[in-house]
């Protein structure tokens, strides 16, 4: 069985994991979720850096560690193997940025094929954090989520610091050597199903792995998830 950490993506916190632990745990599996730094702690968000973040995965992690990222979360879980892959087994991206070497998650968001967020980020005055629009929030994040979860997450969602994800990361032979693998989520609205699969062209097709899902399968098929990091984490 595996130790699994997650890794929260852009305005949510180790809330959004609420159905994945406890479907992790009942498979034998351990599971545990933290929060970055300037989610739910009352920082300044412009002192958050992607090292930090990095350095924050490192700390909850272990050689035995399997980081699942998602969403931007891609970029920090890169960092963290860039940084020390001792401290961790592997890297899974759940419908998650696969960093660019030297660019940032920004740069790769204006690459994709469609602007998804373009109308529903909403930046506050001085530019150093965002939020998503409550009223575009159900449709791009959680369209085949229940009521209830979609209910639970617009209560908690927080801004979203920009300096961070507005960072190049370069990448080298430490990520190189980690161990990874890619869900696509098929039916998401925030990240392209098309850009999640062309970021992963070159990856072996068996570390490469579908759910036909919005982008929140831990809400839309928290049991069917589970299922397959089951799956995944026999093969890193």
């Amino acid at each position: 069985m595996a130790d699994f950490l997650l890794i929260h993506g852009s305005c949510h916190g180790a809330w959004c994991w609420r159905d994945l632990i406890p479907a992790l745990e009942a498979r034998g599996h351990t599971a545990r979720a933290i929060d970055l730094p300037g989610h739910n702690d009352g920082r300044d968000l412009t002192s958050v850096t992607l090292e930090e973040t990095a350095e924050a995965i490192l700390m909850a992690a272990g050689p035995d560690t399997i980081v699942l990222g998602h969403s931007w979360a891609g970029f920090p879980i890169s960092a963290a193997a860039e940084k020390d892959p001792s401290r961790l087994r592997g890297l899974i991206y759940l419908c998650a940025y696969v960093p660019v070497s030297g660019l940032s998650m920004i740069d790769m968001r204006k690459r994709g094929p469609r602007q998804t967020l373009a109308h529903a980020a909403i930046k506050d005055e001085a530019s150093n954090s965002y939020t998503v629009d409550p009223a575009e929030v159900p449709r791009l994040f959680y369209h085949d989520c229940p009521q209830e979860a979609v209910d639970y997450a617009l209560e908690r969602l927080c801004p979203q610091a920009i300096r961070p994800q507005d960072t190049p990361l370069t990448l080298g032979a430490n990520w190189d050597g980690t161990p990874k693998a890619y869900i696509r989520c098929a039916n998401d609205q925030t990240i392209p199903p098309e850009y999640q699969a062309d970021m992963v062209k070159d990856w072996p097709k068996s570390r490469v792995h579908v759910m036909q899902t919005s982008h929140s399968p831990f809400f839309a098929a928290p049991d069917a998830l589970a299922d397959l990091l089951t799956q995944i984490e026999k093969d890193l």
